[in-house]
């Protein structure tokens, strides 16, 4: 297949991806499409650390702060000084943003599990960071921003983001924004740096790439994907809390990518959709459900050692990004 005619059918997957879910809004029962609205916003947050390890090969164990500067970046000022929502949502991605500047130019200078261990060092002093300010964190109870504290007013119009049908659309604008960005990104000269760099990063180095500032400029344009995912969480849902920045919200975006496929633009919908529904059908029968979600996730690495579209790409669709 020629090139265009495999660049026509890239483009038409992920936008039929987007009508698809588009469609759900509408036909979706209630309980169904409010999960949905929690799996798209956290499919951003794992878009934005598949960038880093799928496509970079950095494994980061303190993505949990860059969600949660924008969780807290958005909602703070919401909560406490009356900000508007869009500018409260700007300051979010900012400050993601530039924890992402500042975390990278220091974590970058190791290599390895040294750069896992630092980054998870990191994100333990803002999580404590957040349970020590509890003046205006409220740490681990958090802050629940009311109806009135989310409400968009464009030309005299009061939408309400905790309205369900809104709240989905908004979630998918911007889950679909940072899809065909990122879709963008990883097929451009850059994208095929960042995975040259992640396959030999000596010989690149040796070609004469400025590696450093390619893994920077990719650590911090995975920090404002996570960060705009973290603003939009606690906009959107009402609740900012400092379980956000917990390792736990480490260690699942790496699992939803892991399961979806790492590497491929669409596995982090794949790989969270997956996890919210198998977690959600095997809760509501047993309180062993940790168990049977191992058993399922033990199964699916042996079947699907790369993943849901991982495996699918090496096996049948090699035209998969």
């Amino acid at each position: 297949m020629s090139a265009v005619g495999s660049n026509t059918r890239v483009w038409a997957l992920h936008l039929g991806v987007i009508a698809l879910l588009l469609a759900a809004n509408f036909v979706l029962p209630e309980y169904h499409r409010g999960v949905f609205s929690r799996v798209l916003v956290l499919a951003t947050f794992a878009m934005g650390y598949n960038l880093l390890f799928g496509y970079t090969g950095l494994l980061s164990l303190g993505h949990a702060m860059f969600f949660a500067a924008g969780l807290y970046g958005a909602g703070l000022p919401v909560y406490h000084l009356g900000w508007s929502v869009p500018l409260s949502f700007g300051t979010g991605i900012l400050a993601g943003g530039t924890l992402a500047l500042v975390i990278g130019v220091l974590a970058l200078r190791t290599t390895g599990v040294a750069f896992m261990i630092v980054t998870m060092m990191f994100a333990q002093v803002f999580y404590l960071t957040t349970l020590y300010f509890t003046t205006w964190t409220r740490g681990e109870e958090g802050l629940v921003l009311s109806q009135a504290m989310r409400t968009i007013d464009p030309a005299g119009l009061d939408i309400s983001l905790s309205n369900p049908s809104t709240r989905y659309l908004i979630a998918l604008t911007l889950f679909s924004a940072v899809l065909l960005l990122m879709l963008r990104l990883v097929r451009s000269p850059f994208g095929r740096t960042l995975v040259a760099i992640r396959e030999n990063e000596e010989r690149m180095r040796m070609l004469g790439y400025d590696v450093f500032r390619a893994k920077l400029t990719a650590v911090v344009l995975s920090g404002l994907f996570c960060a705009s995912a973290g603003a939009a969480y606690g906009l959107l849902f009402g609740y900012v809390g400092s379980g956000f920045a917990s390792i736990q919200y480490s260690i699942l975006p790496l699992l939803w990518v892991l399961l979806g496929g790492a590497a491929t633009t669409l596995g982090p919908l794949v790989g969270t959709l997956f996890m919210f529904y198998i977690i959600d059908y095997t809760s509501g029968f047993t309180t062993a459900y940790l168990l049977l979600v191992g058993v399922a996730l033990i199964l699916l690495i042996l079947f699907f050692p790369k993943g849901l579209l991982g495996t699918v790409r090496e096996r049948w669709l090699k035209w998969l990004p």
